[in-house]
């Protein structure tokens, strides 16, 4: 109720507002923007990496319970277990049956690769801002409230000398001794002694309001340059955030483009090759860049020299767009018509596309070849 009264005067004009200086006001503006888009980035953050509310609400309060959140599979890996189960109903032998096995264990590594990422990204980058809104933050938001209410006693004390000034200095005024009642001047000097005992006990306790509120002001003041140390620890945060979310989407593509390979093989030489489980260290083509050629076809197969059939090409239409990896391949745009053709010896995952006088490798499975 006390602090109540003081501000309300302050509001109302009957006290004077003791202002910060403007190094001051700058730092808790900066805080204030700092609190807040920490708050909107981690809460967005939330969002991007569990979209689900229900399972963010489940987390929050296993959190508070300070229980450990269950393992939830992701939903890729539940899709790809689906798929596995099907393929065991249809047969794994089946044409059907054995792409399901291969895209659901494609699907299942995807999903764990994103659980990877959920977690690594939560101890990274979530936590760290957490920290800061649940911690620094909160020891800052408390020591502006001790500051506030330093100031608004310094404040109180001001207002409480200015009206023990005004009072003895009419205190002090001199009695008109002409007046027919002379114990008038016997009761001035009384209420004049009174006023400066008021105004000696006044002073000392704005002297000590004085010292309580610089005091407060700079350990606030030192809290509030610590933000400095927070963008920088929070810049070194987002930058493995962003590296961690590299390495999952690279994980991802790979993933994607050794299921089109596998998906693309039409020979029984083709499958023998690269009949290792993906990824393994063994897989050599764990280790080639995305859309590269076999190291066979690379020694072999010379693009300048490769004439085509006197027979054998077809026109073919581009499904996708398609950058070359190399100077032996060609790029392609979606929807051109280009001609293709087969030499022996090359993967068949691949063919020679000509357009104009341009001439390279192109990827099967980026083709409609058309009769």
């Amino acid at each position: 109720q006390n602090w109540e009264k003081k501000f309300t005067e302050e509001k109302l004009g009957q006290a004077e507002k003791t202002e910060l200086d403007t190094h001051f006001e700058n730092l808790l503006s900066r805080a204030d923007c700092t609190k807040n888009w920490t708050e909107k980035i981690y809460r967005q953050t939330e969002v991007v990496l569990q979209p689900n509310p229900g399972a963010r609400i489940e987390e929050f309060l296993f959190e508070k319970l300070d229980r450990k959140v269950p393992p939830r599979p992701t939903n890729g890996e539940i899709l790809g277990q689906f798929m596995l189960e099907a393929a065991k109903e249809f047969g794994p032998g089946t044409p059907y049956g054995s792409t399901l096995i291969k895209v659901g264990d494609c699907q299942r590594r995807l999903g764990g690769a994103e659980r990877e990422f959920l977690q690594t990204s939560s101890i990274s980058f979530l936590t760290p801002l957490r920290n800061f809104l649940e911690g620094d933050w909160r020891t800052i938001s408390k020591e502006r409230r001790l500051l506030e209410n330093r100031r608004l006693d310094l404040d109180a004390c001001k207002a409480r000398l200015k009206k023990a000034k005004t009072a003895e200095t009419k205190a002090a005024a001199v009695p008109d001794f002409q007046e027919a009642r002379p114990r008038n001047y016997v009761l001035s000097a009384s209420a004049s002694a009174l006023w400066n005992e008021e105004l000696d006990k006044v002073s000392h306790e704005l002297r000590v309001a004085q010292t309580e509120f610089d005091r407060q002001a700079e350990v606030t003041r030192l809290l509030l340059e610590g933000i400095s140390s927070t963008h920088v620890n929070h810049l070194r945060c987002l930058c493995e955030f962003v590296e961690v979310q590299a390495m999952y989407y690279s994980q991802c593509h790979k993933y994607m483009q050794e299921l089109q390979r596998e998906l693309g093989r039409r020979s029984p030489h083709s499958l023998e090759v690269n009949s290792h489980p993906a990824g393994s260290p063994t897989d050599p083509s764990a280790f080639l860049p995305l859309n590269s050629p076999s190291p066979l076809e690379t020694d072999t197969l010379q693009i300048e020299e490769v004439q085509p059939p006197a027979s054998g090409t077809r026109k073919a239409k581009v499904l996708y767009d398609y950058d070359a990896a190399d100077s032996s391949e060609l790029s392609l745009r979606a929807d051109e018509l280009i001609t293709v053709y087969t030499v022996p010896g090359m993967d068949s995952d691949w063919l020679i596309g000509e357009r104009g006088n341009q001439k390279g490798k192109v990827p099967v499975t980026y083709l409609e070849l058309l009769s």
